[in-house]
Order: structure tokens, then C-alpha cells, then sequence
């Protein structure tokens, strides 16, 4: 008995149209195909047995203002200055 390696087939996945393209864009700046960057993740689910998924928060309304407030304080210097030392932080926090 023989095991037949590099027997190809083909698998059909529906994605959003913005994704493939953005995917895509990876995929050629790393010198490869959309397919290969498929096969290379399906390879190391297979071999890790692990999924990972990272989806990146979507930033809402009330997070943009937020951030927002928080670089007009940075900008007027109403944020905590930085420290190298935890012992400097709460040196400061006693003042």
C-alpha cells in the first residue's frame, strides 16, 4: 500500500467580494497566490490542530469619541506623563 501525496482537489468558498480583493493584496505583497495563502493556512490548521481567528474590533461611534477625547487631553497635557519604573508611577500617584 502507497500513500498518493500532492493529490490535489478543489474546495468552494463563498466570501464578501472586499475581502478576496483585500486578501488578495496580502497574499501577492508576500510573493504568493490567494490559493497558496488558502493552502498554507489549511496546512497548519491540519498539522497544529488549531484554529486561530483574529477579527479585529470594528470601532463604534462612541469608541471614535473616546479616543478622540483622550488625544485632546494628551495634546494639552492633561494625560499622565510616562513612566519607566512602577515605582516612580505610584511615587507619583502619593503626590
Amino acid at each position: 500500500m502507497y500513500i498518493l501525496r500532492n493529490m490535489k482537489t478543489a474546495i468552494s468558498v463563498k466570501v464578501d467580494k472586499e475581502v478576496k480583493e483585500r486578501a488578495q493584496e496580502v497574499a501577492a505583497s508576500a510573493g504568493i497566490t490567494l490559493s497558496a495563502l488558502v493552502n498554507s493556512y489549511l496546512t497548519q490548521v491540519a498539522a497544529s490542530r488549531r484554529i486561530e481567528i483574529y477579527a479585529p474590533e470594528q470601532m463604534t461611534p462612541k469608541l471614535e469619541k473616546l479616543i478622540e477625547e483622550v488625544e485632546k487631553e494628551r495634546s494639552a497635557g492633561q494625560a499622565s506623563k510616562s513612566f519607566d519604573r512602577v515605582e516612580e508611577f505610584i511615587a507619583d500617584l502619593k503626590r
